[in-house]
């Protein structure tokens, strides 16, 4: 497979039971598939000299350039901020679920990784700066309540059902 960026091959590299691709020879840059960053997201996990290697490695891309395509699958990706470290932009593939991070970018996620708390109030803060959004949050909190009750209904009527066959 070669780099989104600069083309070059990459490689393999264990990053402590997680196998990650490389631009060794090129923009340091790491591909990560479907479900593989958040097994390394957070400074606690992930071990070994590759992983160390690229942690080290400099930020290099300011964000400034062409939309990348996929290495894996050559859809066109998607930047936007990492989930749990809102502060990092990182490019998605929504086609096949990878991540491809430039170098320093997963320090960068390390850093700023966010504890449920912090993403919580990220969350909220979004939805503020998006009325409609929270409209559709409070719907959505409304059609759970109500499916809620009804199951509480239906669970009251079986047990009511079920005491009556009992007594008879």
């Amino acid at each position: 497979m070669n780099c989104p960026v600069c083309e070059k091959p990459m490689v393999e590299e264990d990053f402590g039971g997680v196998q990650v691709d490389v631009c060794r020879d090129g923009c340091k840059g790491i591909w990560f598939d479907w479900l593989e960053l958040v097994r390394l997201d957070e400074n606690s996990e992930g071990v070994g000299e590759a992983l160390q290697e690229a942690l080290r490695s400099p930020r290099v891309n300011d964000g400034d350039r062409p939309q990348l395509n996929c290495p894996k699958c050559g859809m066109p990706m998607q930047t936007h901020k990492y989930k749990s470290a809102k502060e990092v932009n990182v490019d998605e593939c929504y086609g096949c679920g990878g991540y491809f991070l430039d170098s320093g970018e997963l320090q960068e996620v390390r850093d700023k990784y966010m504890t449920d708390e912090e993403e919580q109030a990220y969350v909220d803060k979004l939805l503020e700066e998006f009325p409609e959004m929270q409209a559709m949050k409070e719907a959505m909190a409304e059609e759970k309540a109500q499916t809620r009750e009804a199951a509480g209904f239906k669970l009251a009527r079986l047990l009511r059902e079920k005491i009556s066959s009992l007594i008879s």
